[in-house]
């Protein structure tokens, strides 16, 4: 399968998005996406497939669909990736809300 610009742009512009959510992480978090077919020989069905994988200090998220349209499928490992990333960055402002009572050891 060919990258064309109109690909490029669009994964682009989905890393944007994502940018603007791991602006707080140090050190920088980093995306790695993957694009294109599942298969050779279908030429029907879901096999568009769109792989996000976002390391961020202290874990690893990954977001994997298949879709019969290949932007489609850009645009929910995107939100698959960020409901992710949004429930992990809660899950450390929680984290790091807890305080230890003193009168309690």
């Amino acid at each position: 399968m060919l990258l064309t610009d109109a690909i490029k742009s669009r994964v682009t512009s989905q890393a944007v998005a994502l940018e603007k959510l791991t602006k707080d992480f140090e050190p920088v978090a980093e995306l790695r996406v993957e694009v294109g077919k599942s298969t050779k020989h279908h030429a029907k069905g879901p096999f568009f497939l769109a792989e996000f994988q976002l390391h961020v200090p202290g874990t690893e998220l990954r977001a994997s669909v298949l879709e019969e349209d290949l932007y489609h499928a850009i645009s929910q490992a995107r939100d698959q990736i960020r409901r992710q990333l949004k429930g992990y960055k809660d899950k450390l402002k929680e984290k790091s809300q807890k305080k230890e009572r003193p009168d309690k050891k």
